[in-house]
Parts: structure tokens; C-alpha cells; sequence
């Protein structure tokens, strides 16, 4: 045999107390980790703040109900559907995507799918038209995750198919580069 050169190592023999040490430090990692998560379930209008670059204010994503949308409604109004905050360009600063129809009493109107920032005064601007209501598109499930836009369009193959039941579906991402969104079609099943 042997003799190794390194000191003695009694104090690697194992007693309940060890384990009961390990498995006290594993379960203490696992729920630091669990509560670095993002949370599973804040909806898309859960209110976001973050903090800008050269401070440490919160800064408020704008608010979409108070802002002008270029939608010809009939006199209806028009209501935002679905919204979510994000910082899409990196800036430090969050926007609000939002979806934004007629209001109507029934039916499927088509939506706007619009970027909001703060502009100098209260009156969020529209620094973006993802989707243009002119486009005949309703949105389906929509998120905005990670500097992302995401949603699925819901549209119609011809002028015969009711309004009310879209035929065609796509899924697609919008995301900040070179100055742009550039927008990205998901595959979908069967695809290759």
C-alpha cells in the first residue's frame, strides 16, 4: 500500500448530523433559486417599473389607456385589449405593447398592435404599428418576454369566411435590431 502525502483526512468520516447539514444547504440553494424566478403568474397587465440607466428611480411603462391611437372607430371609441411592459430596445427604460380594436358590441374588429414609450409629457406616443388594424388581423394569445413581442395572429383566408371565426393562425415575434423591430415567424407543426 501506499502512503499518501497528504494530512490525515478523519473528518471526512459521515454522521447524520453531516447529511442532515447537506440537506439543509441543498433545500436553502433550491428555494434562493426558486424565488430568483420570474414570477409564473403576473398576467401581461401586471404593472412593471424598472430602474433607468443613470439613476435609481423607477421609471412607470407607460400607460395605454392614455394614449391616441390611429384607429377609425365610427365614433365607438376604441379599447385596449391586451397590454404588456417591456424594455424592447435596452435602453433602461420600459415600453407597453398594446393591442387596441373598436370598441365594438359584438363581432371580431380587427386589432392594432402598438409600442408605446413616455413621451416629455404625460401622453404616452406611438413609437411603433406591429400590426396595422388595416391588416384585418385579430391577436390571439400575446406576450412580451425577455425584449420580445410575441403573439399569434388570427386572420381569414378570403372575404367569405365570418368575422367571427378566424381560419388562418400565425405565430410570430417582433424584437429590437439595428433600429427596427424585425419581425420573425415561428414554424408551425408539421413544418420542416
Amino acid at each position: 500500500m501506499q502512503t499518501s502525502e497528504l494530512p490525515d483526512l478523519a473528518h471526512t468520516d459521515t454522521t447524520p448530523l453531516h447529511w442532515l447539514a447537506t440537506a439543509t444547504a441543498m433545500a436553502a440553494v433550491i428555494a434562493a433559486a426558486g424565488m430568483l424566478q420570474p414570477d409564473p403568474t403576473a398576467s401581461a397587465s401586471t404593472p412593471h417599473r424598472t430602474t433607468a440607466q443613470h439613476g435609481t428611480a423607477p421609471v412607470a411603462a407607460p400607460d395605454p389607456e392614455r394614449a391616441s391611437y390611429p384607429l377609425e372607430c365610427g365614433g365607438m371609441g376604441n379599447t385596449v385589449a391586451q397590454q404588456a411592459p417591456g424594455d424592447l430596445d435596452g435602453d433602461g427604460r420600459p415600453e407597453t405593447v398594446a393591442v387596441v380594436r373598436c370598441a365594438a358590441g359584438s363581432g371580431t374588429p380587427p386589432s392594432g398592435v402598438y409600442v408605446l414609450t413616455q413621451g416629455s409629457g404625460a401622453t404616452p406616443r406611438i413609437v411603433a404599428t406591429l400590426v396595422d388594424p388595416a391588416q384585418q388581423m385579430s391577436i390571439g394569445d400575446f406576450a412580451v418576454r425577455d425584449g420580445a413581442v410575441s403573439a399569434t395572429l388570427l386572420g381569414y383566408s378570403s372575404a367569405d369566411v365570418p368575422r367571427c371565426c378566424p381560419d388562418e393562425q400565425e405565430k410570430v415575434t417582433w424584437r429590437w435590431q439595428g433600429g427596427a423591430f424585425v419581425r420573425t415567424t415561428q414554424a408551425g407543426p408539421g413544418s420542416a
